[in-house]
């Protein structure tokens, strides 16, 4: 996305899972250094990585419709089953885990300290959002020993993986060296690989400040005053890139479902609104439009942004032409260039200047599924430049960390529509105007200073809320964490909020720690908060 990673194909990174499992699977007993029977480690840790944003998107998918990112799918009626999350859960347990673990104890033999740290980051990381979404899930009996590994608790698990990101940074000091393109993420870069090691931190702590705030406060405050590097721009994140190959097909989840002639899901009407009423730029970014009229319902006396409100679980009319689909941030589709009707003059910076009104009175463009339209080659934002910023301006609002919650907000909003701005440009799109983040910005500010102590808060939760798109994960972290932004009612609610995720029914089924009280334990993950929910 930024000048300094390069995009790394997809098809090379298939390729690498494949190798890697046949490396795997493979034993030659004559010891041929052809065929090494040690684990090739830079095959297993670009595998892992591809592992984890691969399987990430079930669980992604879950918390964008639970957040009313998405305006479709069961978790947007808050229902969910057995199967709505079995194939991230066995993904990363038969998968991810496993190679993780392989890459510690092998590298560790081998005093290969850079594969060895990385590979407990991530782990650390991986960890982390599994007990985020589910809670008590398998940690220290996990990896592939264990045939019906105990489930550990959540709070333990977390305590585990503070002193796993600690490890893994005194690792690095034994030495780092770790070849460039089996590094997916940061391409062997140290420097980088500590500064998610420490952003990850910082998240976690401020993950546990309702439960924990004293310990919350005293590690963030550590953090910011013992000088350790943080993500401090977008060269920075911790970002997953796709790529544009069709087959294998390596584009981005959301753009495959959306730039098919059979395309599934609904753009959600409550972000669509917010981002109109907030004369947000970034609607043209994240949303494009099939049809210039297009309206609820399949009608014809819209503005083009058909979508659905959340809860709405009617069936689906003939509208695969016309319903809006996913724009060019973050799956790098298209970007929408048409007139929308009904903006006014109180639109300033989502305005119609320069705008294209379409070839007919009813049509506007409809996406072709030729190379043309958009690359795919989207980003999956997992810990950021702009997040770290949220981040610290929470902290700064709710546990006096000492910062300037103003200024963190601002900057966080500026990279993040920087980093908007940089994919649209880089992906057939149109960058945002300098003048529109500068006024943005400054709007924004001014809305800040105008707000009381919680209108603070809530104008900071709402635009991370916004920024969040393209991450459901945190995003449904932070609504659970803070009740904020408020949703919209559902149209028509399936069961109650849901605390955790689903547990994927086969491991209920065949786990004997659990299969005994499978169905009270799978019921309490939608009644239950997770530990440093209060």
């Amino acid at each position: 996305m930024n000048g300094t990673h390069r995009p790394i194909s997809f098809l090379v990174a298939f390729v690498l899972i494949l190798t890697t499992s046949a490396c795997k699977k493979f034993v030659d007993i004559n010891g041929d250094p052809n065929n090494p029977t040690e684990p090739n480690l830079s095959l297993l840790l670009s595998g892992t990585q591809v592992s984890i944003a691969g399987n990430f998107t079930g669980i992604n998918s879950g918390g964008s419709a639970v957040v009313q990112h998405w305006g479709s799918g069961n978790l947007n009626r808050w229902d969910q089953s057995g199967g709505t999350f079995s194939s991230s859960w066995s993904g990363f347990y038969t998968g991810a885990i496993p190679d993780l673990e392989t890459i510690i104890k092998t590298g560790t033999e081998q005093q290969q300290w850079g594969y060895v740290s990385i590979a407990k980051l991530q782990k650390a990381y991986l960890y982390s959002i599994m007990v985020d979404v589910w809670g008590d899930i398998p940690y220290t009996q996990a990896g592939g020993t264990y045939t019906d590994p105990v489930f550990d608790k959540g709070q333990d698990i977390y305590n585990s993986l503070f002193t796993l990101i600690d490890e893994a940074l005194a690792d690095m000091e034994k030495g780092f060296t770790v070849t460039s393109s089996a590094d997916l993420f940061y391409q062997g870069s140290k420097e980088r690989w500590q500064r998610m090691a420490y952003s990850l931190k910082l998240k976690m702590f401020n993950q546990i400040r309702l439960v924990d705030p004293a310990r919350a406060e005293q590690g963030i405050r550590t953090l910011l005053s013992s000088g350790v590097p943080l993500m401090t721009e977008n060269a920075h994140d911790f970002t997953f890139r796709y790529g544009s190959n069709v087959t294998p097909n390596s584009r981005h989840p959301w753009y495959i479902n959306s730039y098919n002639t059979s395309r599934s899901g609904y753009m959600s009407m409550t972000l669509i609104n917010r981002l109109k009423q907030q004369d947000d730029p970034r609607l043209r970014y994240y949303v494009f439009r099939m049809r210039s009229n297009a309206g609820l319902a399949n009608a014809t006396n819209g503005d083009g942004y058909y979508g659905r409100y959340p809860g709405d679980g009617a069936a689906s009319p003939a509208d695969h032409s016309t319903r809006a689909i996913s724009g060019i941030y973050p799956a790098a589709g298209l970007y929408d260039n048409g007139t929308i009707a009904t903006l006014t003059s109180a639109n300033q910076l989502l305005n119609n200047e320069g705008a294209s009104a379409g070839t007919t009175a009813n049509s506007f463009r409809i996406a072709l599924f030729t190379s043309g339209d958009g690359t795919g080659a989207g980003i999956l934002p997992l810990i950021t430049n702009a997040m770290v910023n949220f981040i610290r301006a929470e902290a700064a609002l709710t546990l006096n960390t000492g910062e300037d919650a103003r200024k963190l907000l601002l900057d966080a909003v500026t990279a993040q529509l920087t980093s908007v701005s940089t994919l649209s440009a880089s992906n057939k799109g149109n960058a945002i105007p300098a003048t529109t983040i500068t006024g943005f910005i400054t709007r924004l500010g001014q809305q800040y200073d105008a707000a009381d102590a919680a209108g603070k808060m809530q104008l900071l939760m709402m635009q991370k809320w916004i920024a969040l798109y393209g991450n459901g994960v945190e995003a449904y972290n932070d609504y659970r964490r803070t009740g904020l932004p408020q949703l919209e009612d559902l149209v028509s609610p399936l069961d109650t909020f849901p605390f955790r995720f689903y547990y994927s029914e086969t491991e209920m089924t065949s786990n004997a720690s659990v299969i005994a009280n499978r169905d009270a334990v799978q019921r309490a993950q939608q009644l239950t908060p997770v530990f440093w929910d209060k």
